[in-house]
């Protein structure tokens, strides 16, 4: 099935109609989620309670027309919970693997920092293989597949800090952040008309996200974008309030979702812009700070955009 950019900018902009009324105000935290799941990578949403980073998970799914499932990470969820386990069979009279929830097309892995490193570490193999080993044998998840991962940043009782690898595994990091006025009126006047993510219509279907995927694969990206590319992520592991800068892994994706966030906006290259655009998302979480910044109160993302304004981007 032959695609272009023109029919992936018409399906995000489907996307982001049909989930307005669950996610009012935010098209551009569903542009990001796009992105991700169009460069077949992960996406992490960190916000404050009720701001709707559950619906965004949800809502994605019905869009896509795919499966989804959703694991309420909590401190006494075992590895197995969410990967799935081979338990002997009286008939066969050998042991048979029981696919656990993230056998899915869209999973959401809500409040993921409540669950031990030990399950957290349970996604590290499938978001970077898209399969599951169990027992030495490996199970491919459906395709395509991406992981949503939700997190509090308010409630620290009883939650985890993501590990560095784990945080590496996630293409991309949003924000949904409270609505505008104009939105907040909408919602309210609205409140009476609830609107469930699962009560969506499909504006694609698996086959249709895959060849997109595809064609996101070609989108052209110049010499000098790349260089760009590495020059700011060769920044972050100079700069001085970080310890551990962005990794190959986290260049590599900025590129991919670059070349996805591209295409839904109608363009078959990539332009400096674009990578501005998502570089804090793309790269910020990845970064380890100095203790000494840490205590200070210096972000992540103020440091990415600092390196912004000094890393120049190629004039043509």
């Amino acid at each position: 099935m032959g695609v272009d950019v023109t029919s992936i900018q018409a399906l995000a902009e489907r996307v982001v109609e049909r989930i307005e009324p669950v996610l009012v105000g935010k098209p551009h935290v569903v542009q990001l989620a796009l992105s991700a799941m169009l460069s077949r990578g992960h996406l992490l949403v960190e916000d404050n309670p009720g701001t709707g980073k559950t619906s965004l998970a949800r809502a994605l799914a019905a869009c896509i027309a795919g499966t989804s499932h959703r694991i309420q990470f909590t401190p006494d969820l075992l590895p197995s919970d969410i990967t799935g386990v081979a338990v002997w069979s009286q008939a066969s009279r050998e042991f048979e693997f029981r696919a656990g929830p993230v056998f899915a097309n869209v999973v959401l892995a809500d409040e993921i920092n409540r669950a031990s490193p030990k399950t957290q570490s349970a996604l590290l193999e499938v978001m970077q293989e898209g399969r599951v080993t169990v027992d030495g044998v490996a199970h491919d998840v459906p395709q395509p597949f991406m992981v949503i991962g939700t997190q509090n940043p308010v409630e620290h009782a009883g939650t985890y800090r993501l590990p560095e690898a784990q945080l590496d595994r996630f293409a991309l990091k949003a924000s949904i952040g409270y609505p505008d006025h104009a939105s907040t009126l909408r919602i309210l006047t609205d409140s009476g008309d609830d609107v469930s993510p699962e009560s969506l219509r499909p504006v694609a279907d698996e086959r249709t996200v895959l060849a997109m995927a595809a064609a996101v694969r070609e989108v052209h990206v110049e010499p000098s974008i790349v260089d760009y590319v590495a020059r700011l992520v060769d920044a972050t592991r100079e700069a001085d309030e970080v310890r551990l800068g962005v990794s190959v892994r986290g260049a590599l994706a900025l590129v991919r979702t670059v070349r996805a966030w591209a295409a839904i906006h109608g363009r078959d290259y990539v332009t400096p812009d674009d990578v501005k655009a998502l570089a804090v998302p793309a790269l910020a979480h990845r970064l380890v700070l100095l203790p000494e910044a840490e205590f200070d109160d210096v972000r992540p993302e103020s440091v990415v955009q600092q390196l912004m304004l000094t890393v120049a981007p190629p004039r043509r």
